[in-house]
């Protein structure tokens, strides 16, 4: 490199923020995703086998999946080609495909070619990188947001390891934090900072998981601080950081995950965690109509007649809701989860229809009985309809005797909790006096 080269490459390295400055250089370096990258884990044995093949890295922005690519370009010794899927298109993609074939073909290096945002890439788009993937003339490392088995090419899929990213843990954000503070060439280390535990701790939690933000906060309380030694303060941290922004896709997992996590919570009589999902999917922007279906479908699904008046809860709320709309129809979305998370549960309701429904599917579909038959018409009576039935107000409990099905099932068992508790004992007369028996 000529010395107008180097003069370049510093200026570059001086312009950059924090976060790319402090790009790890190696995989010793790498904070987080222990649970595939540890020793002994699948992707470490991956890497030392030299077995690596195409990998999708699916997970929250800010943990590392584009730092990782770069790692394993050099950990392989491959070439590094990195496209972004949602400013390049087929041209852009074909063109590294045939440069990485010619490589190939020359005796070269393979290429590990990194494409962000994968899942933005079209059914043709994906469809073209299969013959030089399942070939091993690349390395497809893809990054996604989004579920890889929902949004990407189930072809590509299906060759591809897909690793899971989880944000990092406030432990790992202050491991990434004093990494910077120690470091004089690439980090803050030429300066006098002390970090205070209450700051970083702050840092860890506020920032999601994204490494990034933390760097750029960090970044920004050192550089705009006059006083030397800095003490950088929880105050100090608060003012260096934007107002969180909740990561929340309306369309994607954290939709259907937070609203899975808020009806189990329901289901599981928890109802601190319960307000908790609610709050997120509110600061998310969640659409409340969705909220409200999901929970008069709890009021059914899961505390069924243990109490009636849940159903009755969930449906006002959902009237109130579109009445009186945000903000303060979150206080009846509140209301009404707190109400459902603390009823007795049951669902027997659910059961019971699920396994009417697999009787009829799978059995024989019973016929109506005879006596059951709708005899209001003209030429019922010569067909026999109605004849036998006893009509049930005539009897002194008002309860006859008699069939209303034609074979011995029993779909709906009451749970002793609740309401359901006197039903259960109501259910067992009436099954007694149908089939004839004394009580």
């Amino acid at each position: 490199m000529s010395l107008f080269e180097q003069a370049e490459a510093k200026n570059f390295d001086r312009a950059k923020p924090l976060a790319a400055r402090m790009r790890p250089r190696n995989l010793e370096e790498f904070v987080g995703q222990k649970h595939f990258l540890a020793e002994g884990k699948l992707l470490w044995r991956l890497i030392k086998s030299n077995r690596l093949t195409s990998v999708l890295f699916y997970g929250p922005p800010g943990c590392g999946k584009t730092t990782l690519a770069q790692l394993l370009a050099s950990e392989t010794k491959c070439r590094f080609r990195q496209l972004n899927a949602v400013t390049s298109g087929v041209k852009e993609l074909r063109e590294v495909l045939q440069e990485a074939q010619r490589e190939v073909a020359t005796g070269g290096r393979k290429t590990l070619l990194f494409v962000d945002e994968i899942h933005r890439f079209n059914k043709s788009q994906q469809d073209a990188l299969l013959p030089d993937v399942e070939n091993g003339i690349v390395i497809l490392v893809g990054a996604t947001t989004s579920n890889p088995f929902f949004a990407v090419n189930s072809a590509l899929v299906s060759r591809s390891q897909i690793f899971q990213f989880e944000p990092l843990t406030p432990a790992e954000i202050h491991d990434v934090l004093r990494g910077a503070l120690s470091d004089t060439y690439r980090g803050l280390g030429k300066f006098a900072v002390k970090l205070d535990d209450d700051a970083a701790q702050f840092l860890g939690e506020v920032c999601d998981g994204d490494a990034r933000r933390a760097l750029n906060a960090l970044e920004i309380g050192v550089l705009s601080s006059d006083e030397q030694p800095i003490h950088f303060t929880r105050q100090l941290a608060e003012e260096s950081i934007q107002k969180k922004a909740v990561q929340y896709d309306r369309d994607g997992d954290t939709h259907y995950d937070t609203a899975s996590a808020l009806i189990k919570s329901i289901r599981g009589s928890d109802v601190d965690a319960a307000i908790y999902w609610l709050a997120k999917m509110l600061e998310g922007g969640e659409d409340i109509r969705f909220i409200t279906r999901r929970l008069i479908i709890s009021a059914s699904e899961d505390i069924g007649n243990a109490d009636p008046h849940a159903l009755t809860m969930a449906v006002s709320a959902m009237q109130a809701c579109e009445m009186i709309g945000l903000p303060e129809c979150q206080l009846t979305l509140s209301q009404t989860v707190a109400y459902l998370a603390c009823a007795p549960k049951s669902n027997a309701a659910t059961v019971a229809i699920g396994e009417a429904r697999k009787d009829i599917r799978e059995g024989r579909v019973e016929p109506v009985p005879v006596h059951l038959r709708d005899a209001h018409y003209g030429g019922a009576k010569e067909l026999g309809n109605g004849e036998g039935y006893e009509y049930s107000h005539d009897s002194p409990d008002g309860i006859a005797a008699q069939t209303y099905l034609g074979i011995d099932r029993e779909y709906y068992r009451p749970v002793p909790r609740g309401f359901e508790a006197t039903l259960q004992k109501r259910v067992e007369v009436y099954r007694k006096r149908l089939r004839g028996e004394d009580v």
